[in-house]
C-alpha cells in the first residue's frame, strides 16, 4: 500500500530553502515534493544545486552536529539512484 499524505516539502518552502544556499536536503519520506506535482519541488532544488537524499531512516540520529556520506550507485541514463547514506558524529 503507498500513502498519498505523507510530509513534503511545498514549491514555495522550495524556493525559501533555495535562498538559504543549502547543499544537500535529506527526508525520511518517499518524496521530498508532494504526491500531487512533487516534480516542481524537484526542479526548484536541483536547479539550485542542492542534492535531495529520499528514504532516510532518521530514527537513531544522534543529537548534535554529524557529517553525511552519501554513496550512490551509478545508474546510466538514470536521474536518480540508491544510495548508502553514512552518518557520522563530528
Amino acid at each position: 500500500m503507498f500513502f498519498k499524505d505523507y510530509v513534503s516539502v511545498s514549491p514555495a518552502a522550495a524556493r525559501y530553502l533555495a535562498s538559504r544556499h543549502l547543499r544537500a536536503i535529506g527526508i525520511d519520506g518517499p518524496s521530498i515534493g508532494p504526491f500531487e506535482d512533487g516534480a516542481e519541488t524537484h526542479r526548484i532544488l536541483l536547479d539550485a544545486g542542492i542534492w535531495i537524499v529520499e528514504w532516510l531512516d532518521l530514527r537513531r540520529i544522534p543529537a548534535g552536529p554529524c557529517e553525511l556520506m552519501c554513496l550512490p550507485l551509478r545508474v546510466v541514463g538514470g536521474d536518480g539512484a540508491p544510495a548508502r547514506a553514512i552518518l557520522r558524529p563530528r
